[in-house]
């Protein structure tokens, strides 16, 4: 999965966890969830916002983190790691890693 965002903007990005019919939505109300960043280049681990809805959750990265995160202006200036880890009793499982490309913001360099 690979995640665009905007530095110095909060994001979100919408998981869905689906039966194999895939419309019917799996229950995950027992679910405990984590998500987070990671920049190899700063050696950085941050934790993200998870809200848990039904079938579903929304991952959020806010202003306040995505503002760390890459130097310069314009064009792709970070990449970084992220995962959704989902405790079920004592069962843990990463459904999701993916890629966050972080674009610069030029009008915060005004």
């Amino acid at each position: 999965i690979r995640w665009s965002v905007i530095r110095g903007d909060t994001s979100s990005i919408r998981i869905d966890f689906l039966n194999d019919d895939e419309t019917t939505y799996i229950d995950i109300d027992e679910w405990d969830f984590i998500a987070s960043a990671y920049d190899k280049k700063t050696d950085i681990v941050d934790e993200l916002e998870v809200d848990v809805s039904e079938g579903y959750v929304i991952i959020t990265a806010p202003a306040e983190i995505t503002s760390e995160w890459g130097t310069a202006f314009g064009g792709v200036v970070a990449e970084l790691s992220f995962d959704l880890q989902v405790t079920m009793e004592d069962t843990v499982w990463t459904p999701i890693l993916g890629t966050i490309s972080v674009f610069g913001d030029v009008s915060a360099g005004l």
